[in-house]
């Protein structure tokens, strides 16, 4: 499955378990962001650790991600960003817009501290 969701403890982990965030796997990724939005998840933390290309269509998916948890106050985290993916999303500046971790248990540790608050 190139989508796969595990639900934790205060929030839904999405993984990436393809190498292409592009127009043939990013309309999934962004259905599964709306389910998991229309189920009630507040918080989802994106695991890319294995996607080592994103194109458009990939970064319009992950900032509807981000749009359906702000729009709930909750949080979306992006984690282990492959090189080539971590330079697409700095020189489109969305670093500057989205929460990056490098590790899914990084990710973890930060939504535990913003619960604390």
């Amino acid at each position: 499955m190139a989508i796969e969701i595990l639900k934790k403890e205060g929030f839904s982990l999405v993984k990436v378990n393809t190498e292409r965030l592009d127009t043939n796997t990013a309309p999934d990724l962004k259905t599964e962001f709306v389910v998991l939005n229309n189920n009630g998840e507040k918080n989802i933390v994106l695991d890319m650790s294995k996607c080592k290309y994103c194109d458009s269509s990939g970064l319009r998916a992950i900032l509807i991600g981000n749009r359906l948890c702000e729009d709930t106050i909750g949080t979306f985290i992006l984690c282990g960003l492959q090189p080539d993916v971590d330079h697409l999303i700095k020189i489109s500046m969305l670093h500057t817009v989205l929460l990056i971790t490098k590790t899914v248990d990084e990710a973890e540790k930060l939504l535990n501290r913003k619960k604390e608050m």
